[in-house]
Parts: C-alpha cells; sequence; structure tokens
C-alpha cells in the first residue's frame, strides 16, 4: 500500500498532527488502459501505463504530493481486473497514501482495491444507490478510508446539482438533497469537485463550498479546475479546503508538481515537508 510501507523514521511526529494543515492531491484519471485528460468531462487520451511512467516518477513525487487519487472513469465496460494490476504498477515505490475508485459497487471490489495497493476507497454512484455501502466500507475498513465523491454541475440557474454515472445522468432535486449522505457518519472525506471547472484552468469554483462546507463535517477535497499553482493556492487559502487537488497532467509535467509544492510553501501556507529522497537512501 502507498503509506503502509513508509519507512516511519522520517514521517511526521503523530502528536504535530494537528500542525499539518493543507495537502496537495494529485488525481489520475483512467480509461481503459490510458489516461486521460478531461474538460467538462469530455475524456482525452494521454498515454498508457508506460507513457505515465515516464513523465512521472512516482518515487520522487511522492515528496512532492500528500495524496494520490486514481479513478477509474472508464466510458464503456470496466475491467476491475485490468484497473487492479494498474494500480499496482503504479504504488510501487510511491511512499503517500493513496486512493482509488470508479464503479466500487461491493465490499470485496473495495478489498480488491486495498489489496492492489490503495488505502481509501473513492465511492460516487454508490453514495445514491447503495446507501448502505458507505456504511459496510465504514464498518469493515474505518470511516476514515472512505471517500465520498460528488461531481456537481451549474443549471442554466447557477445552482448546482449532483451528476452521477461518470456525469451522465444528473440526481433529482436540490445538490444538497442528493448529498444527503453527508449527514451520516460514514465518509472520512469529501472529493468536491466542479465539473464546469473542470480541465478548463479557470481555477476552482469556489462558490460551491458556500454550498457543501456548511453540512460537511469531513476533510473537504477541493477538486475541478487547476490551470496553474495559484489555483492551488488560491484553493489552500480557504479555511473550509482541507486538500487542492489537480487532474491536468500537462500542466505539472516534470518538476512541475515540486515547483506547485514550492509557490505553495513560498506564499506561507503550512503544509508536510519530507526531507530529500537521497537522504531517506542514505538512512537506510
Amino acid at each position: 500500500m502507498g503509506c503502509a510501507c513508509c519507512a516511519t523514521s522520517w514521517l511526521p511526529d503523530p502528536a504535530l498532527s494537528d500542525m499539518l494543515k493543507k495537502r496537495l492531491v494529485f488525481t489520475l484519471l483512467y480509461d481503459g488502459g490510458s489516461f486521460m485528460l478531461s474538460r467538462n468531462f469530455r475524456l482525452q487520451k494521454v498515454g498508457d501505463l508506460r507513457w505515465l511512467q515516464r513523465h512521472y516518477d512516482f518515487s520522487r513525487i511522492a515528496f512532492h504530493i500528500d495524496e494520490l487519487i486514481v479513478l477509474d472513469v472508464t466510458r464503456g465496460v470496466r475491467d476491475p481486473v485490468r484497473f487492479c494490476d494498474t494500480l499496482k504498477a503504479l504504488t510501487e515505490g510511491c511512499f503517500v497514501p493513496i486512493a482509488a475508485g470508479g464503479g466500487v459497487r461491493s465490499l470485496e471490489h473495495a478489498r480488491q482495491l486495498l489489496r492492489s495497493g490503495a488505502d481509501k476507497v473513492v465511492i460516487n454512484t454508490a453514495l445514491h444507490e447503495q446507501p448502505d455501502l458507505a456504511v459496510e466500507l465504514a464498518e469493515d475498513f474505518g470511516q476514515q478510508c472512505v471517500v465520498g465523491a460528488v461531481d456537481l454541475r451549474r443549471d442554466a440557474d447557477g445552482q448546482p446539482r449532483a451528476w452521477v454515472d461518470r456525469g451522465m445522468r444528473a440526481l433529482p432535486g436540490s445538490a444538497l438533497d442528493a448529498m444527503a449522505w453527508l449527514r451520516k457518519p460514514h465518509i472520512g472525506e469529501l472529493y468536491l469537485n466542479s465539473m464546469d471547472r473542470d480541465g478548463t484552468g479557470q481555477g476552482y469554483d469556489m462558490g460551491l463550498l458556500d454550498l457543501v462546507a456548511p453540512h460537511c463535517s469531513v476533510p473537504i477535497i477541493l477538486a475541478g479546475g487547476v490551470g496553474n499553482a495559484l489555483h492551488l493556492l488560491a484553493g489552500l487559502a480557504d479555511a473550509r479546503v482541507d486538500a487542492a487537488a489537480t487532474a491536468h497532467l500537462f500542466n505539472f509535467i516534470g518538476d512541475g508538481l515540486a515547483r506547485a509544492r514550492q509557490q505553495i510553501v513560498a506564499a506561507g501556507q503550512t503544509m508536510a515537508s519530507w526531507p530529500p529522497a537521497s537522504s531517506l537512501g542514505a538512512a537506510a
């Protein structure tokens, strides 16, 4: 698993956990063997696992992000076994917590993801169609293991509505009606994603926080719209946001994630800091 195999000697003192304020999250979108760019939930193929490993050395990126989220957004028939194999390859040497999801509808599916290197399970559509699943996941794996994801798109009148089935079906009623599960103690985190801003590089839809945050008692990961490090910083600067996520592969290729974190820290945002990878190797 991502964080289970970390060398504990360099991890922050648990007594200081309250001081670790904010997190930077990198999200990967997977579709049938390829990794994708998404714009308003329209997917564009970028490359396969070999392309990803060639451009992103996750053993090093792990020192510049706080969490990796991998979502199976396959538009056709999903192949959970193939996705789990890809997850195993991704998590090798990546010493950060990893959340994975996409089409999770059973405890067994969740177990497969956890056995393949995930530390947390992301569920979306099942929150609405199988509300008991979140309860079962929390009972079996712990509430902290369950990440509830919600995709919001604004109607013509500007009001957000929740969408499911990979953004292909709107739920009836208001967004808050659809998110009644937020009031139940079975979700450890909320992944709050704007479909309108997704892939646009225009920055987060901060207005979604006004709607959701007053009803949410768990940490919020804000997603959708990042085009540069300043957008990440804007999200993290909001007291209601615990983590800022980006899924934009090209904006943060090479040392992009390292530079983004440096900008965020330089701006005064409190984040966890890790020693250089070279010093860990020497200590080992």
